[in-house]
């Protein structure tokens, strides 16, 4: 039985003395057996007529040698270079001299050390409650042990924790702001260590009600505004609608405005007929009003107000101060 620590060398032995009578050639021989049975064996190296041979293994390629350059000392121990967790398993040298044939088993253990080692706090933080420590190492052989310390403080666990070696994990029972402090927790085999650092604060529980209280207070607040906003978006809609149907039906009501061409047209005409019925020795009444004048809108007849007189059967002219009525 063989232990070594992973990226170490071991020697792996294998000496041999020849008899007299064995006068056949020399012939050594490593075998790697599987754990498997149903596997057949792999030939590691070979010393064979004077010549090694050292290419039959691939994951081993470059890392075994014979320890003596020159095996037929009775030397036939070999170095693997460079361990690997991979390299573990049982080894077995055959030495051949016909007629002489003997062989030799070891059992080779590639031992890692912890490595990669990670601690993390499971649970509240919060006093009053009940947390873990727990420490976890990625790699490393077998038989694993964890230890918990603290770093800082009193750098002791508290009273109330309780400590598993095989798994790593330190609980904590009610859980005060005592035990705030950096804790660190080593792990172990037997070739090496490795530890990792946690750091727990224990603070008063949160005041989820105020929290509550606040977040839905917010939530109607929002609301609230939002509600105005739409109320006075609605408000001024409603508003610029309304102005623009008394605007609308202002308009439709409103006559469109006469022409005072049309007016003044009209006032001449009538005269004319009412003139043009009357004898000269009434025309001086009418010559004094100064004809040149227009009478406003507001002293206008309705359409239906303005008498129709005949044309006049008589066609006469009376000049009156220098208006001719025809």
């Amino acid at each position: 039985m063989v232990e070594k620590a992973q990226g170490e060398k071991v020697t792996l032995p294998c000496t041999f003395t020849v008899a007299q009578e064995d006068q056949g050639p020399l012939d050594i021989e490593w075998v790697l057996i599987p754990t498997d049975n149903q596997k057949k064996e792999q030939t590691i190296i070979m010393y064979s007529v004077d010549r090694i041979y050292n290419n039959y293994y691939e994951a081993m390629n470059g890392r075994v040698q014979f320890t003596n350059p020159d095996p037929r000392s009775g030397d036939g121990s070999i170095d693997i270079l460079n361990l690997k967790s991979a390299d573990t398993g049982t080894y077995q040298c055959r030495v051949k001299k016909a007629p002489g044939v003997e062989s030799q088993k070891i059992q080779l253990t590639v031992l890692v050390k912890p490595t990669m080692t990670k601690c993390y706090i499971e649970g509240s933080q919060e006093t009053g409650r009940d947390l873990t420590l727990k420490c976890v190492s990625q790699e490393g052989s077998l038989l694993l042990s964890y230890n918990w310390r603290k770093i800082t403080g009193t750098e002791e666990l508290p009273a109330t924790s309780l400590l598993n070696k095989d798994t790593g994990e330190l609980s904590l029972k009610n859980v005060s702001e005592e035990y705030s402090g950096t804790y660190s927790c080593v792990a172990a085999n037997r070739i090496g260590t490795d530890d990792c650092f946690v750091v727990l604060n224990v603070t008063p529980p949160i005041n989820t009600a105020g929290t509550i209280a606040g977040a839905v207070i917010g939530t109607l607040l929002g609301l609230f505004l939002l509600a105005f906003l739409v109320f006075c978006c609605c408000k001024k809609c409603k508003e610029k609608k309304y102005e623009k149907e008394v605007h609308h039906e202002i308009r439709e009501d409103v006559p469109p405005p006469k022409s005072r061409t049309s007016t003044a047209r009209s006032y001449i005409g009538s005269n004319r007929s009412s003139l043009g019925s009357m004898s000269p020795s009434n025309m001086e009444g009418y010559a004094k009003t100064p004809y040149n004048q227009v009478p406003s809108e507001d002293f206008e007849r309705s359409p239906g107000q303005n008498p129709n007189f005949p044309p006049s059967k008589y066609d006469l002219a009376y000049k009156i101060h220098d208006i001719t009525v025809v």
